[in-house]
């Protein structure tokens, strides 16, 4: 399966205070995914992997269908954007991985989604941290 370099994933990440529980060792992050489309030719979203590592280095792999329930056919030199969730039993943590895409010629390739960091505010880190030693 080949790599299209057209095709960039950006992710921005952010800590949902709400609906997290540190003393329960529960961390929600939201995560909004940006997929750009540089190419010209349209593209379909068919599959995604995660890799998620916890600051305990515990690794969670993801694989599934689409995202948030679609396939999207996304067109040259369109963006398509989505928002998903993440719970870590750690205040940090990272995520990576990849998309499996394919061209209206059914040809597949993989598109990079590069690793970010996934990070408690600092008063929530230290107090984690004081809890560990």
């Amino acid at each position: 399966m080949k790599r299209l370099e057209k095709i960039t994933v950006k992710a921005q990440p952010n800590y949902v205070q709400a609906q997290s529980d540190p003393a329960h060792q529960k961390f929600v992050w939201s995560y909004e995914i940006t997929i750009v489309n540089d190419s010209d030719v349209m593209v379909q979203l068919l599959n995604r992997y995660w890799k998620i590592t916890d600051m305990s280095g515990k690794v969670e792999e993801v694989h599934g269908a689409g995202v948030v329930g679609l396939q999207p056919l996304i067109k040259p030199g369109k963006n398509f954007v989505y928002t998903s969730y993440c719970q870590l039993i750690s205040p940090q943590g990272t995520m990576e991985g990849y998309y499996e895409m394919q061209n209206m010629e059914e040809e597949k390739f993989k598109v990079e989604i590069p690793k970010f960091i996934l990070s408690a505010p600092m008063a929530i880190l230290q107090s984690y941290r004081s809890k560990l030693h």
